[in-house]
């Protein structure tokens, strides 16, 4: 396994191994990404085959420059400028019709492609030196938890991946805020690391979108994802067993007396960015305690509590 810091020659490395055809994966703020060379199809099908994502699944495409979008979207309009020039590079993914130079892959044959600008200057840079847009969904197994650091890249994709690049922790710890602009309307299909709220103060209304699981046409849609290894579900006096292993992860604090095996605690100040930063983060240490359940408190959706409780419905479903 091919993990390194993320210096400039690594980085350089990296890049001709994008150049390549080949896989590497790299922090964002957001969450760590698995990165190919989004314009070939070849090293994009490496994608999927080594997360086992299904083909319906399309991919975001990241970019260095905002210049860039027009390569790839030819649909622009005041509002859309907006939002580019106030939230990028950042955790904000737009979705647009796509240009005839995006192959079918990436956007799982939808008309669309999904495209952001990252806000770290370790996946920017590896962008620019490939000279690319890089396709790349989070460095996980598919379905399973969303990696925030260079080890959990590892525990997951090992010798699948040709390099791994270890660029620290990831400050948003969620992944993008997903809109698609359609019929000169906006679309919420994915809340992440850009509120609704600070969206809308720059453009107005945003709608919320109706997913077709069966044929998304953005990543995250699907009702099941972002899933531990062990049992999650919401928190119920009627799990509280004491003849099981059970942990706990809640918002500010545990009031419960029940002997909880391992609890952690989201931001005991109550801030909706401390708590989505430490969530996958706190998943993946409660994930290593052989627990047989993980019980998880609910957070007020608003802000970016709406982007927690849509990645803990989405783990919850999958033991449903």
């Amino acid at each position: 396994m091919n993990l390194v810091k993320a210096n400039k020659e690594n980085i350089r490395h990296a890049a001709e191994i994008i150049k390549n055809g080949g896989l590497v994966a790299f922090p964002t703020e957001t969450v760590y990404g698995l990165g190919a060379d989004g314009l070939n199809p070849i090293a994009v099908a490496k994608i999927f085959e080594a997360k086992k994502r299904p083909a319906f699944n399309p991919l975001i495409l990241h970019i260095a420059d905002k210049d860039w979008l027009q390569k790839y979207s030819a649909t622009r309009n005041k509002k859309i400028d907006r939002l580019i020039y106030k939230f990028w590079p950042g955790p904000l993914t737009l979705v647009l019709p796509k240009t005839g130079i995006v192959p079918g892959i990436v956007t799982s044959g939808n008309p669309t492609v999904a495209l952001r600008m990252p806000d770290h200057p370790v996946a920017l840079q590896l962008i620019e030196e490939s000279g690319t847009p890089i396709a790349a969904p989070s460095a996980n197994k598919f379905g399973h938890l969303s990696p925030t650091e260079a080890a959990h890249v590892a525990k997951y994709l090992g010798d699948r991946v040709d390099m791994i690049l270890d660029g620290g922790k990831s400050s948003v710890g969620v992944e993008s805020t997903i809109i698609q602009f359609h019929d000169d309307e906006f679309y919420l299909l994915r809340p992440g690391g850009l509120s609704k709220e600070e969206i809308e103060n720059e453009i107005g209304e945003i709608k919320i979108g109706i997913t077709d699981s069966e044929k998304p046409n953005a990543p995250g849609q699907l009702p099941s994802h972002y899933s531990p290894q062990t049992p999650l579900k919401f928190f119920n006096k009627k799990y509280l067993d004491e003849n099981k292993k059970i942990g706990l992860l809640c918002f500010k604090e545990n009031k419960s007396p029940f002997p909880y095996l391992k609890v952690k605690i989201l931001s005991p100040d109550s801030d909706l960015r401390e708590a989505a930063a430490n969530l996958f983060s706190f998943l993946h240490e409660l994930e290593k305690e052989n627990l047989d359940l993980i019980l998880v408190e609910s957070v007020e959706e608003k802000g970016l509590g709406r982007a927690i409780m849509d990645r803990l419905r989405k783990a919850s479903n999958k033991n449903q």
